[in-house]
């Protein structure tokens, strides 16, 4: 998506968080086994015109099917995380070419599944403020189930 030409004009940032929001709209879309008109007056309440609401909709129907398959291969029980690894990686360049000189974690979870035994790894990058903000969320979790058990 980044390297198209009628998109360079838009911040990088701007249009990732476009991209995730039109997956979400299609994944829950999907989830919910919505028709074309849920979906039509979910689109208007975010003020879409309707040359695009429709658009948008006839990708949707044609690609409906694919989209269940691909959910229906998922699976319904959440992952359990067996290990993670990590690793310190360090940018010197971005997608633009500029220097950043930025640091950055490489941090992957071993996960399986009972569904099916094992799956790929989750990996992520994150910088240090970002994996300094996942360990403090995971301590509350756990001291939270530390005193569900406690009661």
């Amino acid at each position: 998506i980044l390297d198209d030409p009628d998109l360079k004009d838009i911040d990088p940032t701007v249009l990732k968080h476009c991209h995730a929001a039109a997956a979400t709209c299609i994944l829950e879309a999907g989830k919910q086994n919505a028709d074309i008109s849920a979906i039509s007056t979910c689109l208007e309440d975010c003020k879409l015109d309707k040359e695009r609401i429709e658009q948008f909709c006839t990708e949707y129907q044609r690609n409906k099917d694919a989209l269940e398959i691909l959910l229906g291969s998922i699976g319904r029980s959440p992952l359990h995380i067996t290990d993670v690894s990590w690793r310190l990686e360090y940018q010197i360049k971005n997608n633009q070419l500029h220097k950043t000189y930025q640091p950055s974690y490489l941090v992957t979870l071993n996960v399986e599944s009972s569904d099916s035994g094992s799956h790929p790894d989750v990996s992520f990058s994150c910088t240090m403020e970002q994996l300094q903000d996942l360990v403090g969320k995971l301590k509350d979790a756990a001291k939270s189930l530390e005193r569900a058990t406690q009661m």
